[in-house]
């Protein structure tokens, strides 16, 4: 069974598709833009777009009631890995150890010309 998991406290989805799933005891968090709750304002650079997509990411784990602690993996897609080291120290600032385990990948384009997009998976009740 799945449950979609859905919060003004992060910009709505813009195609077909949910903020989150809860399937079990994980919880799919899609991908997050760096987008404002209302989405329409986008920040400018790396580091300030990786803030913002994180925020939306704990917003949503918030709904389902979780945090940052319960992720267990996720899923970085830049336009430029040049700024890895930009993106990385924001990063690091969000997750207590043991980090999640983390795929960053380089993207030719990334929707509405945003930098950064950050998925997530969290475990309930670990």
């Amino acid at each position: 069974m799945k449950t979609a998991i859905q919060t003004s406290g992060a910009p709505q989805a813009i195609g077909p598709y949910s903020q989150a799933i809860r399937a079990g005891n994980l919880v799919f968090v899609s991908g997050q833009l760096p987008l404002d709750p209302a989405g329409k304002a986008m920040p400018e650079g790396v580091a300030l777009q990786t803030e913002a997509c994180l925020r939306n990411v704990a917003a949503i784990l918030a709904a389902a009631g979780l945090g940052m602690k319960d992720v267990v993996k996720t899923t970085v897609f830049m336009t430029d890995l040049g700024q890895f080291a930009v993106m990385n120290e924001v990063y690091a600032k969000s997750f207590p150890t043991p980090c999640p385990a983390r795929a960053t990948v380089q993207a030719a384009a990334l929707p509405r010309g945003a930098a950064v997009e950050i998925e997530a998976v969290a475990v309930v009740g670990e």
